[in-house]
């Protein structure tokens, strides 16, 4: 859900704009292949960087994290 006036995060913006390694791998691979999905769990399941990065990043890139009021 968008707010107005903002822009939501894209899937593996912070991969593409770092240019992880892994993720350049991913882009070399066709996404209907058996290789894509080799490199993809590398991704979910080994992921060479940390939150504590992403998360930096986030906020150098200017993003919010928000939820509603409970």
């Amino acid at each position: 859900m968008s707010l107005p006036g903002y822009s939501d995060y894209q899937r593996r913006e912070y991969c593409k704009d770092i240019q992880c390694p892994i993720q350049v791998l991913l882009e070399q691979q066709d996404p209907n292949s058996g290789g894509y999905d080799v490199v993809r769990h590398i991704c979910i399941d080994h992921c060479i960087h940390t939150t504590y990065e992403f998360h930096h990043w986030l906020i150098e890139k200017g993003y919010l994290v928000v939820r509603p009021d409970a």
